[in-house]
């Protein structure tokens, strides 16, 4: 999306991002995490962002429902709000990049076309799609809200993988097999990708 303004441009920091690494000891990077509703996201999030701090690299989790409230809380869940949400999430992203912090985000982005938006909107290499790949059924049985029961009873519209769809990444960096494999495992395989990428120091 360009600005209305023809007079807005990017204004390039005297800090270069060479310089951050060196004072934070790490590269910057955002970590897209995707999947159903009830996949782990937010909670493969948080860990992972607990375990970058152990490690001493500046880490913030972008969860989907905090940025509802605030800065997306004028949007719902039809298919152009969530194109908007993605959008300024990702632009949220860039700012957050830009300073040296690692970057995770847990927002179910169902649609393939918003994620590939959201990886436009980042400098080349730094945004990293995880799919949280949880079956559907095990999904359901997580539910602890009855979000999927009340979804199926169609009273909510618009509920990815019941009443809209959900378009699963085709060429994820990681893939990360949730309902099989514990959060430890997948907290380590997303750390042992980012060494390999030197994203983090091996």
């Amino acid at each position: 999306m360009q600005p209305k303004s023809e007079n807005v441009v990017w204004n390039h920091s005297l800090v270069k991002p060479g310089e951050r690494r060196a004072l934070l000891g790490h590269g910057a990077v955002t970590l897209w995490f995707t999947g159903l509703s009830g996949s782990g996201k937010s909670t493969l999030c948080n860990a992972v962002e607990k375990r970058l701090v152990e490690l001493g690299a500046i880490a913030y989790v972008l969860d989907g429902d905090n940025v509802r409230v605030g800065l997306c809380a004028d949007l719902g869940f039809e298919p152009a709000d969530r194109s908007e949400n993605i959008r300024r999430v990702g632009q949220v992203a860039r700012l957050f990049n830009d300073a040296g912090v690692i970057v995770l985000t847990a927002f179910i982005s169902p649609y393939r076309s918003d994620r590939s938006s959201a990886r436009e909107i980042l400098p080349a290499g730094q945004f990293v799609e995880v799919f949280v790949d949880t079956p559907l059924e095990v999904c359901e049985q997580r539910d602890v809200k009855g979000l999927y029961a009340r979804a199926r009873a169609g009273e909510i519209p618009e509920f990815t993988g019941i009443s809209a769809p959900y378009e699963p990444p085709e060429a994820a960096e990681i893939r990360l097999p949730a309902g099989e494999r514990d959060v430890d495992w997948c907290v380590e395989r997303v750390i042992e990708y980012l060494r390999q990428t030197d994203v983090l120091a091996s």
